[in-house]
């Protein structure tokens, strides 16, 4: 009997062995636009609970657990949890703080890009390109300023650091240096759908407004300024 694997078979278990693969790897290239290896792909992860994570913001894909999967691993008790990668309240906290300052401001630029090159198709001489909507348009977020606007909530400098490494150790962010940029897994498994009203329009969207980074400050405004114009009209009447 062969054992030999076919392309399907190859990338489930890179996946499941690596946790996430670069988009710029061959094999996910071929399945990103081979519809039947993605299919294929797709049945023999689900086979054993599994599912693709794919975002096109993104630029890595990973796996994640089907809902059946997730009771009959973790049972109810461990799905009422806040995660289940034994995060503590505090980094399950900076998580979702970087998330904010790394992702929404990384979305606005990919969007507001991607508009612009769409209005532009038409024209012969195009003058600014659109950015590719992959992590590469991610900005860094300053660890002094995150220490200095956060630090004191999110349990000051030791537990912010002990933290900081264990979202490094799950793929979460990368460390340059005094700089803390994107992971694979920061853009595939927080959902940008759900968390980007609630955090724009909750509290959380204040704190984050205040922020003394010099990158994600003014994007996070221009964010909030246009989820706050999206509910006005041409009249200036609240839209329902």
């Amino acid at each position: 009997m062969s054992h030999t694997l076919d392309d399907a078979a190859q990338l489930a278990a890179q996946l499941l062995a690596r946790r996430w693969l670069p988009r710029s790897h061959a094999l996910v290239r071929r399945a990103l636009i081979d519809t039947e290896l993605w299919a294929a792909l797709s049945d023999r992860l689900a086979a054993v609970g599994l599912r693709v994570v794919d975002n096109l913001y993104a630029d890595h894909i990973s796996v994640a657990m089907l809902r059946p999967a997730e009771v009959a691993v973790f049972g109810e008790t461990g799905l009422a949890a806040n995660n289940n990668l034994d995060l503590p309240r505090d980094g399950v906290a900076l998580l979702v703080v970087l998330w904010s300052l790394i992702v929404l401001p990384k979305r606005q630029r990919q969007i507001a890009r991607s508009e612009a090159g769409e209005e532009g198709q038409g024209e012969m001489f195009a003058t600014d390109k659109p950015l590719p909507l992959a992590a590469s348009v991610a900005p860094t977020l300053s660890y002094r300023s995150l220490l200095a606007d956060f630090g004191n909530q999110l349990g000051k400098k030791l537990r912010l650091d002990a933290n900081l490494k264990l979202l490094e150790r799950n793929g979460f962010i990368t460390r340059r240096g005094e700089d803390i940029a994107e992971g694979p897994l920061l853009d595939l498994l927080l959902d940008y759908d759900t968390l980007a009203p609630r955090i724009l329009d909750g509290a959380l969207g204040d704190v984050l407004a205040r922020s003394t980074d010099a990158q994600a400050a003014p994007a996070l405004a221009r964010l909030r300024e246009a989820e706050q114009m999206d509910v006005i009209d041409d009249d200036g009447e609240e839209l329902q």
